[in-house]
């Protein structure tokens, strides 16, 4: 009753074509870059901004005008790790000394461990670390695992919070 289409290599060379013709759609739409928008937005970035976005080239130029608007406030590139490492200190989140089945970036994530109470350093070194662990994946890599251990969790001890604007 139902035939399953066979994904030949003619389809998945159109689908590539197709792809390369949107990622260049989506660099006209946004225009000319400079600065660190130049370093962040490889053709992997814009890639990822289009599969999000079910390759709606608006919607994928809305989602990534917003993230560099927000790179370009937050500076995510400029936290250092000794601003941060006191939110570290106790473990509580950090990348993985190994990779999972797939060979994807683990970070493990502890809030039972947490140690402070400042929300906007808890987030900027979270950022500090996905940052960190993106610029460590392999030129093939597109995923990350998280591992959130929630031993010790008191339901109190963590207050809801606005994390965007």
């Amino acid at each position: 009753m139902f035939r399953w289409r066979n994904n030949t290599s003619h389809d998945q060379e159109n689908d590539s074509v197709q792809h390369e013709s949107k990622i260049n759609e989506l660099k006209a739409a946004i225009g000319p870059l400079s600065g660190r928008s130049l370093q962040y937005c490889t053709d992997a970035c814009f890639r990822r901004y289009l599969d999000a976005r079910n390759w709606n080239v608006d919607k994928a130029k809305k989602m990534l005008e917003e993230t560099i608007r927000w790179r370009s406030a937050y500076k995510p590139e400029e936290i250092c790790w000794h601003e941060v490492a006191v939110e570290g200190e106790t473990g509580k989140i950090y990348r993985a000394n190994f990779h999972d089945r797939q060979g994807r970036t683990v970070l493990i994530l502890r809030p039972g461990m947490q140690n402070t109470k400042s929300i906007d350093n808890q987030m900027r070194h979270l950022t500090y670390l996905i940052e960190n662990a993106v610029l460590n994946l392999p030129e093939s890599q597109e995923q990350m695992a998280w591992l959130i251990d929630f031993t010790g969790v008191v339901h109190k001890q963590h207050s809801t919070h606005k994390i965007s604007s």
